[in-house]
């Protein structure tokens, strides 16, 4: 049935092999049916060895080369132009047309020419070099030979003239406009053009002449130009695209550093190992691709693109020097069950960096939430790690948000204008990280720091911000954003710094609220041994 309904898939059968009875497969006595019986496109060979090989075969498109036509446009030529138009589409060879070629530009650049033939010329050249506009332009192995060799066909000696003319010239404007009217038929000559410029020795340091040909198109502007071209490149060679890059965002940084969508562009369409090789380009200063004034505009854009895009984002981010307190306002902007990529890459980062004020301010401003782990993994890092700095900051922000008259914020501002921190806020926060102690405390089997730790943060943050509680009571009122019963705001400020860091408070052992003795593990001796204990 099979050999009926689907007869191109299979084959007629063989013959048994000369010494194996027919469905034996001679590999210990396992019967294999006859191979003939169906074969999807399995060699003879790799059946009878046993190898199975599935590959994947990507149908290639047949490119039927159809006979140009320019008939209608050589009866408009002068006769002259309409020659060379003639000897070009004979030419054989690549030398040959580029001769031919050449003699078209001189002709192009002669003071009599007629202007009006231009655009009848671009069609015939349009319909004469269609193959240039096919396939990959990039060679496989780049070296200083196999470039030059690229940039050797016919169409370029356009852009060649190009290059060794002054633009005050009328003669550079001529061609110009030649350049125009080919970027109306065939929108590809302009990343063509820019490959040209890149890759050229004869275009070294005029890379500028791209300014001026999208000046002279149609579009009149550089940004809509280059972003048209960079797009056509995309969706045509994307190893073209990561090779201009760098030259791209170095020539033209007022069109590129501030705009996401080239970014997108790229982002959207490289590999790990092109990732990697622009990763490279950043760190050896090859290439800039953030600034410090857009560089948050641009990573709040990114939120939504894919997560692959938004992981290639901030790698690349992540090469360049540029402070974390930057971009750090984009806090308020992540959202945990939406932006996960951007919220895992920003909490590696921050625990590299030494707590700011800044930081500890965006990082407590985010809502609670049960399910959102950040504020709580972050706190819980830097209490380890830098337990002194991050008490001074949130003494700082206690005393700011319970001394100070609540204003409305200026909607101007980019750091307040989405969430404000509350002081109800900052101790649910402390609240969740006191959990989080207590539960690695209790999980703890063996004299690690984070038990004796735990243990330090527990007792003393609970004693002492749980004011006229004798058990380790909330910080927070379960389920409402309102200090527990028996906590009063008046001696917050002292209470939370001194079980945060007996030195933030400003005492040294003659502070009322010291870690009491009347509390197991409140003693300054538990406390020392914590310090110790956790490096």
């Amino acid at each position: 049935m099979l050999r009926e309904k689907f007869p191109e898939f299979c084959s007629s059968p063989s013959p048994p092999i000369e010494g194996r009875a027919p469905g034996s497969s001679g590999r210990g006595g396992l019967s294999w049916p006859a191979h003939g019986s169906w074969s999807c496109r399995l060699t003879e060979a790799a059946l009878h060895w046993g190898k199975r090989e599935f590959r994947f075969h990507p149908i290639k498109e047949t490119i039927v080369e159809e006979p140009v036509d320019i008939t209608p446009f050589l009866d408009q030529l002068d006769e002259s132009l309409k020659d060379k138009v003639l000897l070009l589409q004979k030419g054989s060879d690549t030398e040959a047309q580029c001769e031919v070629m050449q003699e078209i530009v001189d002709q192009v650049l002669e003071e009599d020419f007629d202007s009006e033939q231009l655009s009848i010329l671009a069609s015939c050249l349009q319909e004469l070099f269609k193959a240039h506009f096919r396939g990959e332009v990039l060679p496989e192995e780049i070296t200083e030979e196999s470039l030059e060799e690229s940039v050797g066909k016919p169409l370029y000696l356009i852009f060649r003239n190009l290059c060794q003319m002054q633009e005050d010239n009328s003669s550079f404007s001529l061609l110009l406009d030649l350049l125009s009217e080919l970027y109306q038929k065939q929108p590809k000559i302009g990343y063509h053009l820019l490959y040209y410029l890149r890759a050229s020795k004869a275009a070294a340091g005029k890379m500028n002449l791209y300014e001026s040909f999208a000046q002279a198109t149609q579009l009149g502007d550089l940004h809509t130009c280059l972003m048209m071209d960079m797009k056509a490149c995309q969706e045509d060679d994307v190893r073209l695209l990561c090779y201009l890059t760098p030259s791209i965002y170095t020539e033209f940084p007022d069109e590129t550093l501030r705009s996401g969508e080239l970014l997108n562009m790229i982002v959207a369409v490289i590999d790990s190992a092109q990732l990697q090789e622009l990763v490279c380009h950043v760190m050896m200063g090859n290439l800039v691709m953030f600034r410090k004034d857009s560089v948050l505009n641009i990573l709040i854009q990114s939120l939504d693109w894919e997560t692959f895009e938004q992981y290639c984002t901030w790698q690349l981010f992540l090469a360049h020097n540029i402070p974390l307190e930057t971009i750090i306002p984009i806090l308020q902007h992540l959202k945990y069950k939406e932006h996960p990529e951007a919220l895992s890459c920003l909490l590696l980062q921050l625990r590299r960096e030494k707590p700011s004020e800044e930081m500890v301010k965006m990082v407590l401003s985010r809502p609670c939430h049960p399910d959102d782990q950040f504020t709580t993994s972050i706190l819980r890092h830097w209490c380890i790690k830098h337990d002194d700095l991050l008490a001074e900051h949130i003494k700082s922000l206690l005393i700011k948000n319970n001394s100070l008259p609540r204003k409305r914020q200026s909607l101007r501002s980019s750091s307040s204008k989405l969430a404000q921190l509350t002081l109800e806020q900052i101790l649910e926060h402390l609240d969740n990280l006191r959990l989080n102690l207590t539960n690695t405390k209790q999980n703890c089997t063996w004299p690690c720091p984070w038990g004796v730790l735990g243990a330090r943060w527990v007792t003393g943050f609970s004693n002492k911000l749980g004011a006229g509680c004798s058990w380790p009571g909330p910080l927070v009122q379960p389920g409402r954003n309102q200090p527990a019963p028996g906590f009063t705001q008046s001696g917050a400020t002292h209470r939370a710094s001194h079980s945060l860091s007996p030195r933030a408070c400003g005492s040294d052992g003659g502070c009322p609220e010291s870690w009491g003795s009347d509390r197991p593990g409140g003693s300054r001796a538990g406390l020392a041994e914590a310090q110790a204990m956790g490096g």
